[in-house]
């Protein structure tokens, strides 16, 4: 591999927050919050979670829905209210997802052994649908294009790549592995097939942006509703980071990648904001179903022990005002 050339010109984007998709705002909710359970939850109470968002009670009956039809939850019915549960496939998206987010950016200690896993395919361009995809689906697991239809990482995930392209159809692609040789100055080197300046500056993007919420951690500043939705917010803005990274070896990085700033920093602000945060859920929770309120978790991404835990915090009068 003696020459590659970086035809992808989109560059890393800034990550949006899914404020405007409830059903997406909803799954988070319920995976930072009722992960692993299986008690149905009061419609009434997912609404108003949802509008501490900003969400109208139509949009979020409407996203109730949608996730009903696409097998994320199930409902059920006593007398008139309404129930909701999530489904095994959506405990089995919220936990590869949580996987995903808890190991991205930790890094194994292992020495890269400079090996690349190639993915070549062919789509038709009529099928538009599938190219897109297509490329969420590699870049999610850290490929990015040398040329339009040949698709490079670090990381030994071909197999996986392989596994996308047939869910999608996609018949005429093949994988393989290659090392690259010492390359001169001049010439184009693997890791120029993504954007790491760009990528450096969304990381310290989120650093400024997230500092401030840090900062006021411990100052009685967030009241519980500020809590939960900074903390969404937060897990929203981190989570597009491995889509964007390819989680390159360290020889193959900048001396200065700030990677390590923003996620000590994600870290450490999503943990401190989880206990205010279950207090809100708590809250709403209480209000419709008070025998469900003391089964709310608050899930950690700390390294020792991630996952759902009980929250530090107990309901209170006080702490659950608005």
């Amino acid at each position: 591999m003696a020459h590659v050339s970086r035809t992808d010109a989109d560059g890393p984007r800034a990550p949006r927050t899914r404020q405007g998709s409830p059903p997406s705002l909803l799954l988070t909710l319920l995976g930072d919050y009722w992960w692993g359970q299986e008690e149905p939850l009061p419609s009434a109470a997912l609404v108003d979670l949802l509008a501490d968002f900003g969400v109208s009670d139509v949009a979020a009956r409407a996203a109730l829905s949608r996730m009903v039809k696409h097998g994320l939850l199930v409902s059920t019915r006593n007398g008139r209210n309404t129930f909701y549960a999530m489904t095994p496939r959506a405990q089995a998206v919220m936990r590869e997802g949580a996987v995903r987010i808890v190991a991205f950016g930790r890094g194994d200690g292992a020495e890269w052994d400079g090996r690349w896993s190639l993915v070549a395919f062919s789509v038709p361009e009529a099928n538009r649908s599938a190219r897109e995809a297509l490329r969420t689906r590699l870049r999610w697991l850290g490929f990015a294009p040398l040329y339009d239809a040949l698709w490079i990482s670090p990381h030994p995930r071909h197999d996986q790549a392989l596994a996308e392209l047939g869910d999608l159809g996609v018949t005429s692609a093949t994988a393989f592995v290659a090392t690259s040789p010492e390359l001169p100055a001049t010439t184009l080197a693997p890791q120029s097939a993504w954007d790491l300046e760009g990528l450096a500056d969304l990381y310290r993007a989120f650093v400024a942006e997230w500092k401030p919420t840090h900062s006021a951690l411990g100052k009685g500043t967030i009241s519980p509703v500020d809590a939960l939705t900074r903390r969404t917010e937060l897990m929203d803005a981190w989570r597009a980071f491995p889509g964007l990274d390819p989680d390159l070896p360290r020889r193959l990085l900048p001396v200065d990648w700030p990677r390590d700033a923003a996620r000590d920093l994600f870290l450490d602000t999503y943990e401190k904001l989880g206990a205010p945060a279950s207090v809100r859920v708590r809250q709403v929770i209480g209000a419709y179903a008070p025998e469900l309120a003391t089964r709310v978790v608050q899930f950690s991404v700390a390294a020792d022990h991630p996952g759902p835990r009980a929250p530090d915090v107990a309901l209170s009068p006080a702490a659950s005002a608005r």
